[in-house]
């Protein structure tokens, strides 16, 4: 101690050792450690203080990760000092286990307390995208978006004004639905259909099955094998509060062999023990055909029961206006259109997988008692996605493997909605709609967006393009969006889209494109009455929502500002009915209570943070399980009642849609080659790797991408073989540059044998910052990835990329 205080240091390392004790104190302040040093009195009930004051308020993370925890926070004199999970409740409430929040939602103290922080409402004064801004009063801000919506409509008329698609916050009575309600009162937006996410199982599921089901995870303890393409729970659903922990405890019971199909190998891969098969992306559909071909050849499909379930296997059951060889078995035995024999050697020689193992694969499926197969999202978000769901969505039937227990119909299964009431949106008068990946063409090309060429909905053609766009909570106006140097130039030209209102927490790179920047009230700002979300599994919960603190500087509800916004329109009392946010929440409340008049008073309810619903599940989640049984009294909401393997909707579709050249529309499920892809040789001469992204433990999409302390824990970089690095000359922690010709991402890259030879993959989510060259210094994969989409959905195609990398 004696030489350590006679130690002379420099200025500079003693604020580099003041800013270490700094985070170091942060962190033991946000984290509870089993060793501890740290005494703390013990919390108690809900609203009451301790010796110490620190008083427990509930909260939720509401981003779109698909799960939905509640967060205990622990606040004393007015800050957040740490945040933990809610108590643990009763075996019959949640599966049996505690909803635990991941490392995200337990970050969210610094969230809330981020730097980043947008604090008042501001106004542009320099180029768009330069981020100079200037301090607005709130009533500034809301007259000046009502004066522009007036302007706008009168101008344009309303389908120039859009809301842009957003998941960075799921609330009830603010957000999303407080928008939609100001919008429609005032003469309608034009709408958008489709997800980043879901966009071609969501387009093609119809085609194929009616309606979008899936078997709950549950089933899989009673089944013997599991399937999974391309699912990836561990990392992207992987808090307490869902399916990750539905599907691992099922597991537990059934003992079920599991097998992923995916270009990385997974932590899903690792935690449920199972066997990794690595496939090039896009290739799936060839996979499924070459499955399909072992078990045509080996006599292996019972095709009595096939043909009682299905439109289009063979040819016996094809539409009378089909070409004779139009069916699938056709298609996969070579005598269909393009003669092409679709053997396992076949396969193998597209996807990467060796062919005995195809083989056996369909030997192993057919064989089981009860084989669970599902695919993930991230097969489908390719450029050929459409063709990869409906090819998987095929092999349960082929297989016998639907409508029982231990079975499912191909899909991710959504969670069982209880209905928490949202604030209602009212009627949109305007019925036109574009695919949401194509706004920026909106924009741009609105004489280009027709119901034939672009997937329009609900008119012929645009009659004119965006000219004022909403962006709520989302960093999807840049960020997320493909191909970011595109997006950059259409969102600098203010001459195109005129205004631009962007509503956040922080400075996000989509922030900086604002003409007019609005601050919300983050999560443990906000008081809402919340529902469990879409992959909460079987649960049955809601969150009531507290203000853990008071909101900060300037920043409110986004309810409260529609409502002021209507004000200077004349329309406050329209949009508020006479109620405040709260109020809505209650009569929510009391709107459930009336179905379950068990459940307590508001006045109690809305203290307890977790409200249990106490629902009891009337039979088991089983996809088509009264279809399997009688067919004719249960039919699909397909044209055939069936399951579609051939679609006559989809042929009709192809003659009348004009695509762009070598996109593609087949009837069934056909492999379909796409332009950025390792079967490109002249292509892959330039660009030799596959980039695709995925979804990272660090960030939920770019939300928490601010948090430093998550990039210490997960830090952001892109996967690399051994193979491919050697050749480059790579180690792991070097510095690289990942390019085509859409741009350049510097990120530090990750030399691991979890990878395919000749993928890469690159987390998504980080937030693009150009340098003075034109890199993406902060990590963007967006700024690599294409904005041509699918064929069918006119969806995202971001894991459909070819890229070279080198050394930085």
């Amino acid at each position: 101690m004696k030489e350590l205080l006679n130690t002379t240091i420099s200025r500079r390392d003693a604020v580099t050792t003041t800013a270490k004790l700094g985070a170091a104190v942060a962190l033991s302040n946000a984290i509870t450690l089993p060793f501890s040093t740290t005494v703390r009195a013990e919390t108690s009930d809900t609203g009451k203080t301790n010796e110490n004051a620190e008083t427990v308020r509930h909260s939720a993370c509401l981003v779109n990760c698909g799960s939905r925890c509640p967060l205990k926070v622990i606040v004393k004199d007015g800050r957040i000092v740490r945040i933990e999970a809610e108590d643990a409740k009763d075996d019959s409430v949640f599966g049996e286990h505690q909803i635990r929040p991941c490392l995200r939602g337990r970050s969210s103290r610094w969230r809330v307390y981020s730097p980043d922080r947008i604090k008042y409402p501001m106004k542009r004064v320099g180029k768009r995208g330069e981020g100079k801004f200037q301090k607005i009063s709130w009533d500034e801000a809301t007259a000046l978006i009502a004066a522009e919506l007036k302007r706008i409509t009168e101008k344009y008329g309303r389908e120039a004004i859009y809301y842009n698609y957003q998941s960075g916050a799921y609330y009830q009575t603010q957000g999303s639905p407080a928008w939609k309600r100001l919008l429609n009162i005032t003469g309608g937006y034009l709408r958008y259909h489709n997800t980043y996410s879901t966009a071609q199982i969501g387009a093609a599921t119809p085609y194929t099955h009616g309606v979008y089901v899936g078997s709950h995870f549950t089933e899989v303890a009673n089944s013997d094998l599991v399937v999974l393409f391309g699912l990836n729970l561990s990392e992207t659903r992987m808090s307490g509060g869902g399916q990750v922990e539905e599907l691992r405890r099922a597991l537990d019971k059934s003992k079920a062999r599991v097998i992923i199909i995916d270009p990385r190998y997974t932590d899903s891969v690792i935690t449920e023990h199972a066997e990794w098969l690595p496939i090039r992306p896009t290739t799936d559909a060839a996979l499924v055909a070459g499955i399909a071909h072992t078990l045509i050849t080996e006599n292996l499909i019972n095709e009595e029961q096939v043909n009682k379930y299905c439109v289009g296997y063979d040819r016996s059951t094809l539409p009378e206006s089909a070409a004779p060889n139009a069916s699938y078995k056709d298609y996969v035995l070579g005598t269909g259109e393009d003669g092409v024999e679709k053997t396992p050697e076949w396969a193998a020689s597209i996807t990467g997988l060796p062919a005995t193992r195809i083989r056996q694969l369909a030997r192993e499926m057919v064989a089981a008692k009860a084989c669970y197969i599902c695919q993930g999202w991230g097969p489908q978000r390719h450029a050929n996605g459409e063709q990869t769901v409906r090819a998987i969505q095929t092999l349960p039937v082929l297989t016998g493997h639907f409508g029982l227990p231990g079975t499912n119909n191909g899909n991710w299964p959504y969670g069982t909605p209880y209905g928490v009431p949202s604030l209602p949106v009212g009627e949109n008068p305007i019925t036109t709609s574009i695919p949401c990946y194509l706004w920026t063409d909106a924009i741009q090309n609105p004489e280009k967006m027709t119901a034939n060429t672009m997937g329009v909905k609900g008119a012929e053609k645009l009659k004119t393009g965006i000219k004022l766009i909403v962006n709520q909570a989302g960093n999807a106006l840049l960020n997320q969006h493909g191909e970011t140097n595109r997006t950059r130039k259409i969102l600098a030209d203010d001459t195109l889209c005129e205004t631009i209102i962007v509503i956040e927490n922080h400075m996000t790179p989509s922030a900086k494109y604002a003409d007019i920047l609005l601050p919300e009230t983050s999560y443990l700002e906000a008081e809402d009455l919340v529902d469990s979300s879409y992959s909460a599994g079987s649960h049955n919960y809601m969150i009531a929502l507290q203000r853990t603190i008071e909101p900060m500087w300037e920043v409110r509800s986004t309810y409260d500002i529609c409502a002021d916004i209507a004000g200077h329109l004349g329309l406050r009392e329209q949009f508020t009915e006479g109620k405040t946010q709260a109020q809505w929440a209650e009569l929510h409340y009391q709107q459930i209570r009336e179905k379950r008049p068990y459940l307590p008073e508001w006045q109690v309810a809305k203290e307890m943070g977790v409200i249990d619903q106490r629902i009891a599940t009337e039979k088991e989640s089983i996809a088509f399980a009264d279809f399997r049984a009688d067919p004719q009294a249960n039919p699909l909401k397909t044209p055939s009642g069936k399951i579609e393997v051939y679609s006559q909707a989809l042929a009709d579709l192809a003659q009348k849609w004009i695509l762009p050249e070598g996109d593609r529309i087949p009837a069934v499920p056909e492999f379909c080659v796409v332009k950025e892809s390792h079967l490109n040789k002249e292509l892959t001469a330039k660009y030799p790797l596959q980039l695709s992204g995925f979804h990272t433990k660090g960030h939920t999409h770019s939300t928490y991408t601010n948090v430093l302390m998550l990039h210490e824990a997960v830090p952001d970089e892109v996967w690399i073989n051994p193979i491919d690095a050697s050749a480059r000359q790579l180690s792991s922690g070097d510095l690289v540059h990942v390019f085509n010709d859409r741009g350049v991402v510097e990120i530090p890259c990750k030399v691991t044998q979890r990878i395919l030879p000749g993928v890469v993959a690159m987390p998504q989510g980080a937030w693009t910052r150009l340098d003075s060259n034109g890199v993406d210094v902060g990590g963007c994969i967006n700024t690599l990835t294409t904005h041509l989409t699918s064929p069918l959905a006119k969806g995202n195609p971001q894991h459909t990329n070819l890229v070279e990398i080198k050394r930085a």
